[in-house]
């Protein structure tokens, strides 16, 4: 069964509301005290609502495993409608960090910024998952059992990076942050193993194979968006970025 809303979830996960235009609250004009409170409720909102969209990459990431395993038309509405919470939620912080960045002091506004960046790689995720349930719906024929098996490998690795890096950002725990990182070698990992199994002089005999290493292309790259958020993670418990990480020089 797809994870549409709590439908798939174990005891253990969070349930998520579903996430529409309407259901994001809007900010309060009034003034006074009251005005000022409900500001400060608003700062909050967008980092709850980051959070959200975590819940949400990660239905689809699930969902895409149910797809590949069952053919599941459930699971391809899911992944669907989880996409476009995510372009939803993206857009209402896109739109509302401007004003609030301005009003807070420089530890507020990392992570407000963080919220931002998070926010744009989950929607990344969340349309590659639907280009993937996109290939899976065209195809005339079943994929190859080896296929499938690797391509469910890769959305159960994608799924599990997706809930580490949530956790992370609740708990704080850098921890979360390094197992990210170190899972998207094994996501690169069988995607390459797909692209030498299919991309051999034999290649031309297995067109339908073009499909595969897209779809097996997508999900790394996900998971490549997934290491992004460890990065983000890390950058906001320690205050420095490992992307700009000075190199070490070479021995003379």
């Amino acid at each position: 069964m797809p994870s549409k809303a709590a439908i798939s979830r174990t005891a253990t996960e969070e349930p998520r509301a579903q996430v529409t235009a309407e259901s994001i609250p809007h900010r309060d004009q009034s003034g006074g005290k009251k005005a000022l409170k409900k500001r400060t409720e608003s700062l909050d909102d967008l980092t709850r609502t980051a959070l959200k969209a975590f819940l949400i990459a990660r239905d689809a990431a699930f969902n895409v495993r149910d797809l590949l395993t069952h053919s599941s038309r459930m699971a391809f509405l899911a992944i669907k409608e989880c996409e476009q919470e995510l372009d939803i939620i993206e857009r209402y912080i896109d739109e509302r960090l401007p004003a609030a960045i301005t009003r807070v002091n420089e530890i507020r506004a990392r992570q407000l910024l963080t919220s931002l960046k998070c926010t744009t790689n989950l929607e990344r995720i969340g349309d590659l998952m639907m280009s993937v349930a996109m290939r899976v719906q065209s195809r005339t024929a079943k994929l190859a059992a080896s296929d499938a098996r690797h391509l469910v490998e890769m959305s159960a690795t994608l799924r599990e990076m997706l809930d580490l890096v949530y956790r992370g950002f609740v708990d704080l725990d850098l921890e979360c942050a390094r197992k990210v990182l170190q899972m998207d070698k094994d996501i690169d990992r069988v995607c390459h193993s797909l692209f030498q199994k299919h991309l051999t002089e034999h290649a031309s005999e297995n067109p339908s194979g073009f499909d595969v290493l897209l779809m097996a292309q997508a999900l790394e790259r996900a998971g490549d968006h997934t290491t992004n958020l460890a990065e983000d993670l890390y950058s906001l418990i320690e205050g420095r970025s490992l992307r700009h990480a000075p190199k070490k020089r070479a021995a003379t």
